[in-house]
């Protein structure tokens, strides 16, 4: 297999997906385990590339994936809203890399490696 499975079944483990993605573009940054980070990061690269291509297919395409959260309240703008357009125009000229994984250390408890997976600048 060429990705992790995290102990889930199919639909848990995109649910799971579904959920980090959308908290990663709300907040741009986010807490979680490092394989969770590792998967996460592949679908949110691969949706930032979506949001850049910017036409009704792409913005469809990122809407049957990401929750519809509200991400601001003053403008009512929801995530998808935000991607398409905060995050993306900010990576116009990149080619790919839009996310880092920084590490803080093992979770109390059980000792997981815990990381920040957070939008690059």
């Amino acid at each position: 297999m060429a990705y992790r499975k995290l102990g889930r079944r199919s639909e848990a483990r995109k649910a799971l997906f579904r959920g980090l993605v959308t908290d990663l573009f709300l907040y741009e940054r986010i807490r979680t385990t490092e394989a969770k980070a590792k998967e996460v990061r592949k679908v949110a690269e691969k949706m930032i590339t979506l949001a850049k291509r910017g036409d009704l297919h792409a913005r469809r395409q990122v809407a049957a994936f990401v929750y519809k959260e509200t991400a601001d309240e003053q403008t009512n703008q929801n995530v998808i809203q935000k991607l398409f357009s905060e995050i993306a125009p900010r990576y116009k000229e990149r080619n790919g890399g839009y996310t880092r994984i920084l590490r803080i250390g093992p979770r109390r408890g059980d000792a997981a490696p815990m990381v920040y997976l957070e939008l690059v600048e």
